[in-house]
């Protein structure tokens, strides 16, 4: 679907932009097929796109069609953006969008043909992201199957049908890492009220985290079951469940939280 004169073009080459396109390069795409547009690339960036010989302009080039056009911009600044590409848009090309509270209609608008709106996180940096995508009606399977291979350089990809879903997915993992870390924050604030020295709270409750999380990337095992392994009864772990999972404890404040994502991801779509 993508090839040098049917190239994909990724607009943006920021933190989601750069992560997907060291992804492409990795799994083999020809830097032949790949031209960047961003008048605002880093000089680290610029210098390993020449180093990949990927082609880097300041604008929409002419005369050609883009066969996917990605726009990894922020949602702020969209509209400038949006304005100079329909040049690119032609009968086969699917523009694939990851900015936040940008609706499908929104670029059907603008650029028409075939959109796909997905919301990545900000794991896809290092390869464990997960996004969700839904697509136009205009998005051939196969053109799907080419996103899906693109997307998942970065970790899954989970298809909805209902573009509604969209915004309870960036309240969960669009928006998720932050709660992790800012979990992590809590722990070692926590920890510190204890009489833990600072820096060593922050150290045990950082690498608790990334450690808990690794064995649940790697477990079979659902998240209950691991948490009931760890969980001796009227242990240490018991008794700071207790209070977790009380009626005011985690699962309430969750779900206040993601609900208030929820409602800002619709009011930034709406």
């Amino acid at each position: 679907m993508i090839s040098p004169s049917s190239p994909l073009v990724l607009v943006g080459a920021g933190n989601m932009g750069g992560a997907m396109l060291n992804g492409w390069l990795e799994s083999g795409i020809d830097p032949a097929s790949i031209i960047v547009i961003d008048p605002k690339a880093s000089d680290a960036m610029s210098l390993k796109l020449a180093s990949a010989r990927v082609r880097l302009e300041s604008a929409a080039p002419e005369g050609l069609a883009a066969g996917i056009l990605m726009l990894a911009v922020k949602p702020q600044i969209m509209d400038a953006v949006v304005a100079g590409l329909k040049s690119l848009v032609g009968p086969q090309t699917v523009t694939l969008s990851v900015a936040a509270g940008k609706t499908i209609s929104y670029f059907e608008e603008r650029l028409g043909g075939a959109i796909v709106r997905t919301i990545p996180n900000t794991p896809a940096m290092i390869g464990r992201g997960i996004t969700g995508a839904v697509a136009n009606a205009a998005v051939s399977a196969e053109a799907r199957a080419e996103i899906d291979r693109l997307l998942s350089v970065c970790g899954p990809v989970e298809w909805i049908e209902d573009e509604a879903l969209i915004d309870a997915i960036t309240a969960l993992s669009g928006s998720g890492p932050a709660y992790v870390f800012y979990l992590a924050e809590c722990m070692a604030e926590a920890g510190r009220a204890c009489g833990l020295p600072a820096d060593l709270a922050m150290r045990l409750a950082r690498a608790t985290v990334t450690g808990a999380g690794e064995l649940m990337h790697r477990s079979p095992d659902g998240a209950a079951t691991l948490r009931q392994n760890v969980t001796s009864p009227n242990g240490t772990t018991a008794a700071a469940l207790a209070v977790l999972m009380g009626e005011d404890g985690l699962q309430p404040l969750f779900d206040k939280a993601l609900k208030a994502a929820t409602d800002r991801s619709r009011e930034l779509a709406g």
